[in-house]
């Protein structure tokens, strides 16, 4: 049995970059990190933060490039997937990213976000959404990407 499956959640890096693939088919790509905090031997608190390039195709590429922006939080499901190409100077290069299948973006802010109290009769929950990517549209050819 095999299984590749991701699940991140962190902040973007940068605002996504869609553009289209020659069958019409929008991709959009941009980066997350992720923080991992640990105690060391000595009793130390270490930090350490992992940055991901992301892929996302059709529907999702669109929804991503309307609703997310650089430093908003977000929960990627998706897979690993590791391109390789030649270089015009000749060097091999690799890159491994996650390929979105689905995403729930993080907490929206309020206007005044961080200045009411839990007894405040205004302060509403926050709210997440829930995006999946459809399955149906078919397997994407890497020779298609165009970067």
């Amino acid at each position: 049995m095999n299984l590749n499956k991701v699940f991140l959640i962190g902040n973007l890096t940068r605002d996504p970059e869609v553009k289209t693939l020659p069958s019409g088919q929008p991709v959009a790509t941009f980066g997350i990190a992720t923080n991992r905090t640990w105690n060391d031997k000595a009793g130390k608190k270490q930090q350490a933060a992992e940055f991901h390039n992301i892929v996302m195709f059709g529907r999702l590429a669109e929804i991503a490039k309307q609703y997310l922006s650089k430093g908003k939080s977000i929960l990627i499901e998706g897979r690993l997937q590791t391109r390789t190409w030649d270089t015009p100077d000749g060097q091999k290069r690799n890159r491994t990213e996650i390929v979105a299948e689905s995403m729930q973006l993080g907490p929206r802010g309020t206007a005044d976000s961080g200045n009411s109290t839990p007894n405040d009769t205004n302060n509403q929950q926050e709210t997440v959404d829930t995006i999946e990517y459809p399955h149906d549209e078919g397997e994407i050819n890497p020779d298609e990407i165009p970067f």
